[in-house]
């Protein structure tokens, strides 16, 4: 395993633009290979994306390995995971990680099998023992209870796919150099075994959380769903979108969609009202990186108020009507005008 070296980041490309979760693996995967003392690369696949690779080395890696093909046009396992790992095979990273996106998650899974080695899924936290060269890689488990840190300790490339917005992008330098690597793959369009047909968008209009400004969370803490509807008044109020723990929404009280944390949404909004939820580790590490967090709770014990910018204890029940009206009167006076971005 000595001669597996460098850190590698999949650049994952779509509809011409690469995915905010590559670049924010960039920043991680910076700060992997500076204590390692070991290049960063990224390795992107597809076809016309030879010209982004400027853009991958502004971001922060050393080299660009890129294969420009046709077949590679629209994802598919097969394609991209010969691509990925005769280029794995070729140079032997020490460590590779990848999006915790749909095609990311699908191509480590398929990529591991190959190469035999192992595969941290939705890593949270990443870091790394120089003394021994080991990826640590730390998630939450048993239902969120606890933090653990995966070690692949006897198989390399050491690979981990890590959530949308838990790392975070450098700002991206262009004035950086780097080296572009282009790489020639024998594939032909009658050997696949899957042909993509048509490639239909989903047009149907959803809040994302992850892109929201403003979040106004609750938890079971606010009794039952009739509760909860205060979590929807001061959401429409202030013009924020309405997030929750997995407990609310295994009560029904919210669709899935709208669930934060390790098994929802990752997100990292300028404001996250945290209102009646107690603080398990499943939920903060899905917003521990907002700007600014404000937690209602009546336990003054509670963990969430140990990643609170501001905590506030006591009922719910009696403190959000307090809030509500407040910000009407508040919004009454800006003339119906709300801003807090």
């Amino acid at each position: 395993m000595e001669e597996n070296q460098g850190v590698w980041v999949f650049i994952e490309v779509n509809e011409g633009k690469i995915e905010g979760v590559s670049l924010e693996l960039l920043g991680a995967g910076r700060k992997l290979a500076d204590k390692l003392d070991v290049p960063l690369a990224g390795v992107m696949l597809g076809e016309g994306v030879l010209p982004l690779a400027n853009e991958v080395i502004y971001a922060g890696a050393d080299q660009v390995y890129v294969v420009d093909h046709p077949v590679l046009k629209d994802y598919r396992t097969e394609s991209y995971m010969k691509g990925v790992c005769v280029l794995a095979e070729k140079y032997k990273p020490e460590i590779f990680l990848y999006g915790a996106t749909p095609n990311g998650k699908d191509l480590a899974s398929a990529v591991a099998t190959d190469l035999s080695t192992g595969l941290t899924a939705d890593t949270t936290m990443l870091d790394v023992d120089v003394e021994k060269r080991l990826l640590e890689a730390s998630r939450p488990a048993f239902g969120g209870n606890i933090m653990a840190t995966i070690l692949c300790k006897k198989h390399r490339p050491q690979m981990a796919t890590v959530r949308p917005k838990v790392m975070k992008a450098i700002e991206p330098d262009t004035g950086r150099k780097g080296v572009i690597i282009q790489e020639e793959l024998e594939l032909k369009e009658e050997d696949m075994r899957t042909k993509v047909l048509k490639i239909v968008k989903d047009v149907t209009k959803k809040a994302s959380l992850a892109e929201a400004h403003v979040i106004v969370a609750g938890g079971k803490g606010l009794g039952d769903i009739q509760g909860f509807q205060l979590i929807h008044e001061l959401a429409e109020v202030i013009g924020a979108s309405v997030g929750g723990t997995r407990d609310v929404v295994e009560a029904g009280w919210l669709k899935h969609e709208q669930q934060v944390g390790q098994t929802g949404e990752t997100v990292t909004p300028k404001i996250y009202f945290a209102i009646g939820i107690s603080g398990a580790i499943q939920h903060v590490e899905g917003m521990k990186n907002s700007e600014l967090i404000i937690a209602i709770n009546k336990d003054p014990n509670a963990p969430i108020f140990d990643v609170a910018t501001y905590g506030i204890v006591g009922d719910a029940l009696e403190i959000v009507p307090k809030l509500i009206k407040q910000f009407k009167e508040l919004s009454k006076e800006k003339g119906g005008e709300m801003s807090y971005v």
